[in-house]
């Protein structure tokens, strides 16, 4: 493997081992099966390989994996093929998971991907609404709103399902 333009072989490793977890949860959300989303970690990952970003703490590194693997996974949708093959034509199903899952996850993945990757950052991930809306661009007030319907949504669903 080559070296990085300012990052060493094993400075990329441990970066690698610390976040390898949660890039590849947020773009399950999106990819919804499992060698979609091996995909887009890699690319992730290969991103990280060629930006010069210097990161002041771990959390800003974290913060940058999340915030490019969200944006490949847009990206891949937006893409000719995607359109052409019809994102309605996949299936919803994960083939796997290879990581554990609490018993609410599958409702948060059912959600809109504007409101899951809002309550996945704030509830899996620990990120305040001011955090999440710096690396989203967006304003507080506007994912501060985004949980709250995305709360509403998943109290209806839960509420239907008791009945």
């Amino acid at each position: 493997m080559k070296r990085s333009l300012l990052r060493t072989n094993e400075e990329l490793l441990q970066i690698y081992h610390r976040h390898v977890d949660t890039v590849y949860r947020v773009c399950f959300m999106y990819m919804k099966n499992r060698h979609d989303t091996e995909d887009m970690v890699q690319n992730t990952f290969i991103k990280l390989m060629k930006d010069k970003t210097v990161f002041k703490s771990e959390e800003h590194e974290k913060a940058w994996l999340i915030r490019t693997a969200i944006n490949l996974c847009k990206d891949h949708f937006k893409h000719w093929w995607s359109k052409t093959v019809g994102i309605d034509k996949v299936p919803v199903k994960a083939v796997e998971q290879p990581f554990a899952t609490k018993e609410n996850f599958e409702l948060i993945m059912s959600l809109p991907p504007k409101y899951k990757t809002v309550v996945y950052l704030y509830y899996y991930e620990g990120y305040s609404t001011v955090e999440i809306a710096k690396m989203l661009g967006k304003k507080d007030s506007t994912i501060r709103s985004q949980l709250h319907t995305a709360r509403k949504l998943l109290k209806m669903e839960m509420e239907g399902e008791i009945k």
